[in-house]
């Protein structure tokens, strides 16, 4: 199955393309909190480099949306990986110069991750136009996968770039990701919808965008699905990200060690997890979404309950089992559901939602946990999620089943 996908050229080039451009994207991540902390040794302004590297998202992500929606996409996917390469490079010759300023870092990161609010809504939503139906599954694994394996692959290639070339030299590979990016999408060959003609103001961006929010308001499993994502978000960013390895702390002195173990584990079983799903499902609709939501909040409540470094462990492995299972289906509904000349709008919703959560969800939880333990975090997080989702799921195959029994019994022959 994923041999006869991955000798399909398009699919071929579209993954290579998205994995090339994130390992790139990982490492200038981490090289713009390195260099901003080293050129300020101030934590505080290493923090609001963190900032600039996702407020570009709230602040753009819809506008990308739309902008992707209207250009032909795989101009504008070039052309902005290859406008991305001397703003990278500026960085290391000034480096080079001793001119680099943290302003100038700081803007920098800013339009780098402002350029991704457009590169990334138009870029998912290609995968469709290259794929059939019965393959999405299949090729959504395979990009995750590849995704996944990025992620743990970065910290490894840190290291040694860090050893051997400096800081600064992570954003010459990430220079050289954007080119071979670009060369790639140069490869892959789709015929585009023809676009029409729009006269683009400020004006005309705000209707297309208020268009879509009423079109996905009007589309009972697109609305559904966004509120499922921002609510399971939501109660597990913190605990995640934060709640782990605060608990770790007052566990071990060995709490980072640790915690970059679990996220190796997490890793793994969720690349397992991708490779295995597509064998068993074929096509993915809101009760799988819901399903793998449900698996996800169980691994978070099970080790918010018995709250010990080997039950983190077991916790995170349930975990890695149903994130994937949730991210898929929803990635799948949004390239099926969604007309072509709304896509890109639909995934640009997509992660303004995942960030605006990631961001509430941080600085809500931030204030609780100086009157709330850690481990009743955790676990009313989790149970939370379960519950929502099984409840969302009883009611979403009651409704189902109700719908289907009322109507002719031809149209299911």
């Amino acid at each position: 199955m994923y041999r006869t996908i991955w000798f399909k050229k398009n699919i071929r080039y579209y993954l290579l393309a998205g994995g090339i451009s994130r390992l790139g994207d990982n490492l200038s991540g981490m090289a713009f909190l390195f260099l901003a902390y080293n050129l300020t040794k101030s934590s505080l302004y290493t923090t609001i480099m963190a900032i600039a590297e996702t407020a570009p998202y709230l602040l753009f992500g819809l506008i990308g949306g739309v902008i992707a929606d209207w250009l032909p996409k795989k101009k504008l996917l070039i052309y902005l990986d290859l406008v991305r390469v001397p703003i990278v490079l500026s960085i290391v010759g000034l480096y080079y110069f001793d001119a680099l300023t943290y302003v100038y870092l700081l803007v920098v990161s800013f339009l780098i991750q402002s350029i991704g609010c457009f590169f990334n809504p138009a870029h998912r939503s290609v995968l469709p136009s290259i794929t059939e139906k019965i393959e999405r599954t299949s090729a959504n694994s395979l990009n995750d996968t590849l995704t996944r394996g990025v992620t743990v692959l970065t910290p490894v290639l840190t290291v040694w770039l860090l050893h051997s070339f400096g800081a600064v030299h992570l954003f010459t590979i990430d220079a050289l990701t954007y080119g071979l990016s670009a060369i790639l999408i140069a490869r892959i060959q789709w015929k585009e919808t023809t676009i029409p003609i729009i006269k683009k103001s400020i004006k005309t961006i705000l209707r297309a965008i208020l268009e879509f929010m009423s079109w996905a308001k009007n589309h009972s499993t697109i609305k559904k699905l966004f509120i499922f994502t921002f609510i399971t978000v939501f109660f597990n960013t913190w605990v995640w990200e934060v709640g782990l390895l605060l608990a770790l702390s007052d566990m071990t002195s060995n709490s980072e060690e640790l915690y970059s173990i679990l996220q190796g584990v997490f890793g793994g079983v969720v690349i397992l997890t991708n490779l295995i799903l597509p064998y068993f499902i074929k096509t993915m609709t809101l009760r799988f979404y819901l399903l793998g939501a449900s698996v996800w909040g169980l691994g978070i409540a099970y080790y918010g309950a018995l709250y010990g470094i080997q039950h983190f462990f077991i916790g995170v492995a349930i975990v890695g089992i149903g994130l994937p299972i949730a991210s898929l289906a929803r990635v799948y509904l949004l390239q099926t559901l969604v007309p072509e000349e709304k896509m890109a709008r639909a995934f640009s919703t997509n992660a303004v939602l995942l960030y605006f959560s990631n961001t509430i969800s941080l600085g809500i939880y931030g204030l609780l946990v100086s009157y709330i333990s850690i481990q009743t975090l955790m676990l009313g997080s989790g149970l939370i999620i379960l519950f929502v989702s099984i409840g969302a799921l009883v009611f979403h195959t009651v409704n189902t089943s109700k719908l289907r029994g009322s109507l002719p019994i031809n149209l299911f022959k």
